[in-house]
């Protein structure tokens, strides 16, 4: 084997040994950040907003159903910015 290659190969390796990890972690942040919206919703938020939350909701909770949880993290940060509140 090159001596280039044994590198690259030792960090593949670690990513995907470190994936299931990282993915708990997304997967903790989602669903963090979805019931952050829902209690922004719970408060009853002037019509615009209220809009805005729920199409935030909607696309999370698809996001994460789909299991892609960088989605619903976006989909997390557009609620933020809606609120000016973070999660």
């Amino acid at each position: 084997m090159s001596s280039m290659l044994r590198p690259a190969l030792v960090v593949a390796a670690l990513l995907i040994a470190s994936g299931p990890a990282l993915a708990a972690d997304d997967l903790a942040s989602c669903t963090k950040g979805i019931a952050f919206i829902k209690a922004e919703i719970a408060k009853n938020p002037p019509a615009p907003v209220l809009t805005r939350l729920k199409k935030a909701l909607k696309d999370a909770n698809r996001e994460l159903g789909e299991g892609e949880f960088d989605e619903c993290m976006d989909a997390v940060r557009d609620a933020e910015k809606t609120t000016g509140r973070k999660s």
